[in-house]
This record gives structure tokens, C-alpha cells and sequence, in this order.
């Protein structure tokens, strides 16, 4: 009968272990993969940054709007209606200093403050966008490198791509790698990081389109370190072996043959070329549509001529007092 690995309840794979007595022991021992045999060019990577970017701020928009997966277009618009005439509820709520938000806004057309008011209300959606932004770039980077048999976006909950890569010896065949990346370890708390590994091995382990033995990974983007396997503070028992955690240090040289500071420098170079300082705000598309069922929230209230223009102040200070 096979060993269980501890709270998560699976058995143990079957693939190649670091046998040592020392922080290393159980990690998969990684001489046993096929090694990276290529490595992109700088262009290369930095084109792939441009798209996680774009990537990115499309899932933001999308999100921020709760529109379903699926969704046909005239849904689509109707959250869009929805959702622009919420905004001046939004607006009203939380203008914080009426008298200032007022001169602030004066001959501002509704365009302008639809739109600001919309990011002003998706701050916390806007720094999702940077762990979706290193999603996209560590899918892309695997799939280009060259290294892996297949990578695959999942498209689930629990599992942003998973990757097949052979072993050296092909009589012992390939490994599945189910991969989550975070941007650091802090994302979840420490309570949370046994029900997270257990649904990630839950998702590999019923896995139906798998062959041979899989290791899940949560791939940390940006904290210097290597990687090691969660373990409950009190007992010292793994939640999971077939569960690593895989810091900046060993995620990126992994899947992108590029270190963590050098993939940092790109970013840094192909925001520094292509984006203002400001671009996780103002990249993310405010939906046409939105903003002018916001210009009509705001016509209906007499807040705008017609030229689309905030054009009395004292009347905005009465709209936001009432």
C-alpha cells in the first residue's frame, strides 16, 4: 500500500526525489528533466512581456465588469448599461470633499470623469493585474522555450497551466507539472495555504487527459529564494510532497531559461519603452458603451450641457449633498 503524504491525502508520485538529509530532501530532483537546450533572444522575451501586458489588461477590464465566461454580446452590453449607470451612484457616494470634487471635475466632459471614477473604483482589481500579467508571461516563456513536450493554458480556479516535459531517460517517460503562480507568498495566508494545496493536487490528481505521475507548484514571481515544501508549523509533516513551492530564484530559470533579475529588467525595459508611469490605469479600456450609459445617468440629473461638460459646479455640490 502506497505511503500518504499528509493533510492533502494523495500518494506519493513516482518521480525521481533528491535523496539527501538536508532541506533538499523530497524536492524533485531536477537533473532527472530534460535541460533547456535554447534560450530565446531578448526581443523574444521582451514581445512576450508586450502581450502578457495586453493579456493582462483585457482580463482586468473583463473581471472588473464581472462578465461570465460565455457571455453572448447583447449580455455583454447590458452589463456594460448596468454597470455605467452604477458608476454615478459610485461617483455620488464617494466624491469624499463634494466642494472639491466639484471643482475638479468642472469642464471635464463625462468621458473623462466616467472614466477616472471607473478606476478610481478598480484599484484592487488594478493589482490583480500584475499576478495575472506574470501568469500570462510564465505560460508564454514555457511554451517558447523549447523545453517542454506540451503547455496548456487550464483555464481553472486552481491551475493557471500545466506543462509535460520528459525525463533524460526516456524508459521513465514525463512528468506533468500543474503550476499556480503568485506574485509573492504573502498573497495567501498561512491558514490558507493547506485548502489551496489541496485543491491544486485535488485538480492534478483527477486530472483525466494525464499519464504518469504529476508535481504541483506554486510558482512565486517576484521573492528571492529557490523552493521548498510547506509543512505544518506544529508537526513538521509536508501538507503535500508532491507539492513544491518554487520562489523567483528557481520558477523563472525553470520555465523561461532567463533569472528572475533578468526577466525584472525586461519588464523594466519594455514598460520604460511602450507605457506611461500611469499604464495599470490608464491601459485598462473603459467600455464605450458604460461610459455613455454614464453620460446618460448624469444628462438625466442635469449634470452636463451639451457639449457632454460638467459645466456647473454649485449644482454638482447640491447633486452630492442631497
Amino acid at each position: 500500500m502506497a505511503r500518504r503524504t499528509g493533510v492533502a491525502g494523495s500518494n506519493i508520485q513516482t518521480y525521481p526525489r533528491i535523496q539527501a538529509d538536508n532541506k533538499q530532501a523530497d524536492l524533485l530532483d531536477d537533473a532527472s528533466l530534460q535541460p533547456h537546450t535554447q534560450r530565446m533572444s531578448l526581443d523574444e522575451l521582451k514581445g512576450l512581456i508586450r502581450r502578457a501586458i495586453a493579456n493582462a489588461n483585457l482580463k482586468s477590464s473583463r473581471a472588473i465588469l464581472n462578465i461570465p465566461e460565455g457571455a453572448e454580446q447583447a449580455e455583454i452590453e447590458q452589463i456594460f448599461r448596468r454597470e455605467g449607470r452604477e458608476l454615478l451612484k459610485y461617483f455620488r457616494k464617494y466624491c469624499g470633499d463634494p466642494a472639491a470634487t466639484a471643482h475638479q471635475v468642472y469642464r471635464k466632459t463625462y468621458r473623462e470623469v466616467g472614466a477616472e471614477q471607473f478606476r478610481n473604483r478598480t484599484l484592487q482589481k488594478e493589482r490583480m493585474n500584475s499576478g495575472w500579467r506574470y501568469q500570462f508571461l510564465a505560460t508564454q516563456c514555457a511554451q517558447t522555450s523549447g523545453r517542454f513536450e506540451s503547455v496548456s493554458d487550464v483555464g481553472n480556479a486552481e491551475c493557471d497551466f500545466n506543462a509535460v516535459i520528459r525525463f533524460q531517460d526516456d524508459k521513465v517517460g514525463h512528468l506533468t507539472l500543474y503550476v499556480s503562480v503568485k506574485n509573492r507568498s504573502n498573497t495567501m495566508g498561512g491558514q490558507d495555504w493547506p485548502k489551496a494545496i489541496q485543491a491544486l493536487e485535488l485538480f492534478a490528481k483527477t486530472d483525466k487527459n494525464r499519464t504518469g505521475p504529476y508535481i504541483c507548484v506554486f510558482g512565486i514571481a517576484m521573492e528571492r529564494g529557490n523552493r521548498n515544501i510547506k509543512k505544518q508549523s506544529s508537526t513538521g509533516i509536508p501538507y503535500s510532497v508532491n507539492t513544491e513551492i518554487w520562489l523567483s530564484d528557481y520558477f523563472w530559470p525553470f520555465f523561461a531559461n532567463y533569472t528572475y533579475e533578468e526577466i525584472m529588467k525586461a519588464m523594466l525595459e519594455v514598460l520604460m519603452e511602450s507605457y506611461e508611469v500611469e499604464m495599470l490605469t490608464t491601459q485598462i479600456e473603459v467600455p464605450a458603451l458604460m461610459l455613455d450609459a454614464f453620460g446618460e445617468a448624469c444628462r438625466e440629473h442635469g449634470l452636463i450641457d451639451d457639449d457632454d461638460m460638467f459645466n456647473d459646479p454649485y449644482h454638482l455640490v447640491e447633486f452630492f449633498c442631497r
